[in-house]
């Protein structure tokens, strides 16, 4: 098992061993890379530099922060102050970020050496595949010809193949939580809002904020549920003068949470491994003396609730320079009518409940497609599905607005990863990554 952040960052700090030597390994790592290509821009000279000051810090007995020496990536479309911005987009192939976006700030106080940049799909337009035409596409280091999902998939692969000990992304379909599944590792989309997106943007003048729709939002990616509450508390909250703590787990036992599951619908029904691995979760859930809470929450409709996101997503791209939305007011009106009253119902649901398991994806990672969009299917073990049908497992979420992380929980019989999702309730983000984090356990 590779070590994880917080484990490195523990043994930077005792000096069991250095940053300069973690660093230094990792970068030999990703130069010596030539077949998943997850990491596409670095900076060695800096990270050194970083690291032997981390050292420095740690023989002089000062404080540090919890990432303390960590070498770790970030998402290609996250401003890092001397590297390039280009979103996988030619037309931005020379754009040199000029500061930091507010979470490399915050990765780099708590002591995170941000090494390099992990690749995306070409303007983060594809939650399945990560390509583009300045670096080309990502594999799945579980299996090269495969897709290590998107829009960061680079993200994923690196954390997976040992090229980054931890990584920072952003989810809007599902771009945390589907790589991370298809990879075999822990991705946490954070309840909306909660980490400030200065610095994640196109290239171009700073934008203003806007919370009309707010649905991307922007998390970890790491090898363990641990590493994700680290990541977390150190950037997440509103910036200064106010200020704001991970709240505590409702639950610190496995067998004292209460877990609703859906492991399956016909909007996008799992593949025979991916129900395999979901049943045999749940069974050794129910071995541990949880309660288990079966279907969806009253009054959510599982179909309605996926129309709705992308009707949503359809106003975030027109919010934010895509095509006009042919929607009228009255329909927006609406949308944002149907997405407060599923917030609402999954909230009542969750005073009862404490997390809600459920797939990832129908699916493992599957071939590489170059196909139009629109032409792509995906071969699962009953025929072909949809490719968006990816979407609907993670757009419940998404849509309200609650903390939902994946996590591996185990591999198909070609040694695929499979992910579950953990959807935890509204601004109690460590309830569900303690549940995952004890699942693993």
């Amino acid at each position: 098992m590779m070590t994880t952040a917080t484990e490195i960052a523990e043994r930077i700090r005792r000096g069991e061993v250095t940053s300069r030597a973690a660093t230094e390994g990792m970068l030999a790592r990703i130069a010596g890379d030539d077949a998943v290509n997850a990491v596409v821009e670095t900076r060695a000279e800096f990270a050194l530099r970083a690291a032997d000051a981390a050292d420095a810090a740690v023989a002089e007995g000062r404080a540090v922060g919890p990432l303390h020496g960590v070498p770790m990536t970030i998402k290609e479309c996250f401003n890092v102050a001397g590297m390039r911005t280009t979103w996988g987009n030619p037309a931005f192939a020379e754009y040199v970020a000029d500061r930091d976006a507010t979470v490399v700030e915050r990765l780099s106080r708590a002591g995170a050496i941000i090494v390099g940049k992990s690749n995306v799909h070409t303007m983060l337009a594809d939650f399945g595949q990560t390509s583009n035409e300045i670096y080309g596409r990502t594999n799945n280091p579980a299996d090269l010809t495969r897709t290590p999902g998107g829009s960061g998939g680079g993200g994923a692969a690196a954390t997976a193949a040992g090229l980054s000990y931890l990584e920072y992304g952003s989810d809007l379909v599902g771009s945390i939580r589907l790589p991370a599944a298809y990879c075999g590792v822990y991705g946490l989309k954070p309840t909306t809002g909660l980490v400030p997106l200065q610095g994640f943007q196109v290239p171009g003048p700073p934008e203003l904020p806007n919370e009309f729709p707010n649905l991307s939002t922007i998390g970890p990616l790491a090898r363990s549920a641990a590493d994700l509450r680290t990541a977390l508390r150190v950037t997440g909250g509103p910036a200064a003068p106010f200020s704001w703590e991970l709240r505590p787990s409702r639950r610190q036992r496995l067998a004292d949470f209460r877990v609703g599951v859906v492991s399956d619908h016909a909007a996008a029904p799992v593949s025979s491994e991916v129900g395999a691995a979901l049943s045999e979760t749940i069974d050794r859930l129910g071995r541990s003396g949880a309660k288990i809470v079966e279907g969806w929450p009253d009054g959510v409709d599982p179909d309605e609730q996926a129309e709705a996101f992308g009707s949503q997503v359809e106003l975030f791209f027109a919010l934010h320079g895509g095509a006009p939305s042919s929607a009228s007011l009255a329909e927006v009106i609406e949308q944002e009518r149907r997405r407060m009253v599923g917030r609402q119902k999954w909230q009542q649901y969750f005073e009862d409940v404490d997390v809600f398991l459920c797939p990832t994806s129908f699916t493992a990672a599957f071939p590489h497609d170059d196909r139009p969009f629109e032409e792509r299917t995906i071969r699962t073990s009953y025929g072909e599905q949809r490719y968006d049908a990816q979407a609907f497992w993670i757009a419940h979420a998404s849509l309200i607005g609650h903390p939902a992380l994946s996590m591996p929980i185990g591999q198909t019989p070609d040694g695929l990863p499979v992910g579950a999702q953990v959807i935890g309730p509204w601004h109690e983000d460590d309830t569900a990554i303690t549940f995952a984090e004890l699942l693993a356990a």
